[in-house]
């Protein structure tokens, strides 16, 4: 069974979190919701907690397929903000293991670097901050082993094109109907 971690940090965006989480486990992933502070419980950008399954301290990152980070302020630069899952981020980029960002977060991977000659998108307004990409629009971008993704209205197809790579196109699509997202 594929395992990706979701990473938490004070002021993610709620929708793009928990999208992914819940369509992930809709398709039979395995998802640890993992807090950046090793908090039982971390609070959104709009003031809703969520239990965690793990705190970072706790994670076998070996273990893990994809490392998922949400947006939202300040949620973004919380987790840009964690020595460990930078590290990690940069493991993983390194040995070709997938990434994935939404909103406000595909900033954390312009800033590493990461996407450098890479296609990748950002919530609207935030271009600048894709240091080195080509820059597209679309709602969710696939480079090599890095997604990036725009935000809140485009966290279904962000998850999707999850599945897509963990599982196939046809689960994701499968899922996509189920949730009455495609026709």
């Amino acid at each position: 069974m594929k395992k990706v971690g979701v990473f938490f940090g004070t002021g993610y965006e709620e929708i793009e979190a928990l999208t992914v989480v819940d369509l992930l486990r809709r398709a039979g992933i395995e998802v640890q919701c993992i807090s950046i502070d090793n908090r039982k419980q971390v609070m959104g950008s709009h003031k809703i907690n969520v239990e965690m399954d793990a705190g970072i301290g706790d994670v076998d990152f070996e273990s893990l397929d994809m490392i998922v980070c949400p947006g939202g302020m300040p949620g973004t630069r919380n987790l840009e903000a964690c020595d460990v899952l930078i590290e990690q981020i940069r493991s993983f980029y390194e040995k070709g293991k997938l990434i994935g960002a939404i909103c406000a977060a595909p900033s954390i991977f312009g800033h590493m670097g990461l996407l450098k000659g890479r296609k990748a998108c950002i919530f609207p307004g935030m271009e600048e901050e894709l240091v080195g990409a080509e820059v597209v629009y679309d709602d969710v971008v696939q480079s090599e082993h890095v997604i990036t993704s725009r935000g809140m209205g485009t966290a279904i197809a962000f998850g999707l094109e999850i599945i897509s790579n963990l599982i196939d196109k046809e689960t994701a699509q499968n899922l996509g109907r189920k949730i009455v997202y495609i026709k």
